[in-house]
């Protein structure tokens, strides 16, 4: 580790220190000012030395008027963290993400081919099979997996003051999705021991964040680990839409105007949201294709890329269009952010995507069509060779959803701010002096598939 990173992160040691260790009437008052600045620090944690080393893997002869040139177009992510500029954790392999000539020599090297992998190689598939059922009658929502999953989260010995309460939410399967059915719950506990369902808090149904609460006294001894186990049972859903037979909306009905509001602070219809929305959608009145033509237009110019924190971001629309990229979520709110613009209901939902040999945390959304109802929309699977527009009203069975909504209130609610105040997929974690961030604890989850997990 080079001298300025070790520098960085004792300020955020000394900091997180003060805060655990002293008295509680000796603590500083929280200031989400300086907690979003130990956030930056932890996101913001490469320098440039460290980025061209990686960036030299691919490009031997990198210059730093490269580096410079890349950094000042924003292809490489950076911020001034006291009086440095450091860069994105990830902002070396997002360059060769979203530079088009930087990816291609990048998979020519690693030997990547036009093959299909991961979620891909799977949804190739079943999408099909989808598909069949669909148009022979057998309804919208098919294919069910079954899934039994262990979820755990991780606090290090000493992470906190011996003797303090640790409060500790974990995502839980929503049981308001019609696609997601069977939820059973076997067990939660800390450590390897299985607490009594009276000291276990599920979170109110009506909850846009779908949990399950635990707490306990922190000690100086052992890690403490939180953890659940449940099954249940997913399926995929697919709605072949006609355009021409979408109806119009209803736009007295108090749940087109919920969500076609703008929401603080990432559904918010700026000039240039609107400006983008209009010039894509100009000459088109029917809803699905205004809808196709958005979902068309972040798929061949927002390419994937790793996100930073969305607690750091301050409108997270506007700065996928500024930085030009986006992660699953950050696509997500476009879309979202421009359909309800334009007077297409929008709302989110997330969770876990559950390939097998390829999960992940992942974020979609739907849309409302009239004749349709609520369709499943994943942007960033985007429009594929094996599906088309597939993931435009559909989605496969590999999916785990958590949450119908963004940034709520949790159930119980928690006493500080949230790590992601946005999402809710790898848990939250606070004590009796406040949140605990990322970095201060780890998560896990393992799948048992109790069905066939792949289609012959």
């Amino acid at each position: 580790m080079k001298r300025s990173e070790i520098i960085l992160w004792i300020m955020v040691a000394v900091a997180l220190a003060a805060n655990i260790w002293l008295p509680k009437h000796l603590r500083p008052r929280y200031s989400w000012e300086r907690d979003l600045s130990q956030r930056y620090a932890v996101d913001f944690d490469k320098t440039a030395a460290d980025v061209k080393d990686y960036i030299s893997r691919y490009i031997p002869d990198v210059t730093d008027e490269q580096i410079q040139a890349w950094t000042e177009s924003g292809k490489l992510e950076s911020k001034e963290i006291g009086r440095r500029t450091m860069y994105f954790r990830n902002a070396g392999p997002n360059l060769f993400r979203i530079v088009p000539e930087l990816k291609t020599l990048k998979d020519s090297i690693e030997g990547k081919g036009d093959g299909l992998d991961g979620h891909r190689a799977i949804d190739a598939k079943v999408i099909p099979l989808i598909r069949e059922d669909v148009l022979s009658g057998k309804g919208s929502i098919t294919l069910p997996k079954r899934m039994r999953v262990r979820f755990s989260v991780s606090v290090p010995v000493n992470t906190v003051k011996a003797g303090s309460t640790l409060r500790c939410w974990l995502p839980y399967p929503r049981q308001d999705v019609a696609r997601q059915t069977d939820i059973k719950f076997i067990e939660a506990g800390i450590d390897s021991t299985a607490l009594p369902e009276d000291k276990i808090i599920f979170s109110d149904p009506s909850c846009a964040h779908s949990s399950l609460y635990m707490e306990t006294k922190a000690n100086r001894y052992h890690d403490i680990t939180f953890y659940e186990v449940f099954e249940y049972t997913s399926s995929g859903e697919w709605h072949p839409i006609d355009s021409e037979a979408v109806k119009s909306y209803n736009k007295e009905n108090p749940e087109y105007q919920e969500y076609t509001s703008e929401r603080e602070q990432h559904v918010i219809f700026t000039d240039h949201i609107k400006a983008l929305a209009d010039s894509l959608s100009e000459g088109i009145e029917n809803p699905f294709l205004q809808a196709k033509a958005f979902y068309t237009w972040i798929d061949a110019n927002i390419p994937w890329a790793s996100a930073r924190e969305y607690s750091t971001i301050e409108n997270i629309p506007e700065y996928v269009l500024s930085v030009r990229h986006g992660d699953c979520g950050q696509k997500t709110l476009l879309l979202m952010t421009m359909c309800r613009y334009k007077g297409i209901p929008a709302r989110w939902q997330s969770g876990l995507m559950m390939h097998p040999g390829d999960k992940n945390l992942h974020d979609w959304c739907e849309l409302y069509f009239e004749g349709y109802g609520w369709v499943p929309v994943d942007q960033s699977f985007g429009i594929t060779p094996y599906g088309g527009y597939y993931y435009l009203g559909g989605i496969d069975p590999y999916r785990l959803v958590v949450n119908n909504d963004f940034g709520r209130a949790f159930s119980p609610e928690k006493k500080y701010p949230r790590s992601d105040t946005v999402d809710f997929q790898r848990g939250e974690v606070e004590w009796d002096g406040g949140n605990l961030y990322y970095n201060q604890w780890s998560y896990r989850f393992e799948i048992e598939y109790l069905s066939p997990s792949l289609p012959k």
